[in-house]
């Protein structure tokens, strides 16, 4: 029953982030602003683990570090859209803390196998802007996808040790 439980768990983690992510490119910023933020919410209200809002607010913030840095440099150009700090449509940078509600649910059980996690976020996140690209109004530079391929792998190294970590913490907070 339990191991049921997790499954079905694991699964509306998995299927609300790609409704969510769905709605937020697909309904743009306020859409995003209500949808993201409410998922958000019920997620940590509900399932979060201790702690978990520290990551969801750290990638908020590394998506605009990132994305910012790429729209800056040319990679991401946004036609006619509303842009947070003039870098980013709300709309892309809510797909970055609604990345972070994966870690500990639908994506746990990647990140002991680091080399794995790394080529599965090559793969993944330039597909995700691809897609996203392809749904909105988001030219992409030529050299955009082999960036987030290399950004993304790192991204999900530096999760794997996250994780590890974090583990090890609430192993060692429970044994005593």
């Amino acid at each position: 029953m339990l191991a049921r439980r997790r499954l079905m768990g694991v699964l509306v983690n998995a299927l609300g982030f790609e409704v969510i992510w769905t709605l937020c490119v697909l309904g743009g910023s306020w859409v995003a602003a209500v949808a993201g933020s409410a998922w958000i919410a019920l997620h940590l209200r509900y399932v979060g683990k201790p702690g978990e809002w520290r990551l969801v607010a750290a990638f908020a913030l590394l998506g605009l570090a990132v994305d910012g840095g790429l729209q800056l440099a040319g990679g991401l150009i946004f036609d006619d859209q509303r842009l947070i700090a003039g870098l980013l449509p709300l709309w892309l940078w809510m797909l970055w803390p609604l990345f972070a509600t994966l870690v500990h649910h639908s994506l746990g059980w990647l990140w002991q196998w680091p080399w794995l996690a790394a080529a599965l976020g090559a793969l993944g996140g330039p597909l995700s802007y691809f897609a996203g690209a392809a749904l909105t109004d988001v030219t992409l530079a030529p050299w955009l996808l082999p960036a987030q391929a290399l950004v993304w792998s790192l991204l999900c190294l530096g999760v794997c040790r996250y994780y590890r970590r974090w583990q090890d913490r609430h192993a060692a907070a429970g044994a005593h």
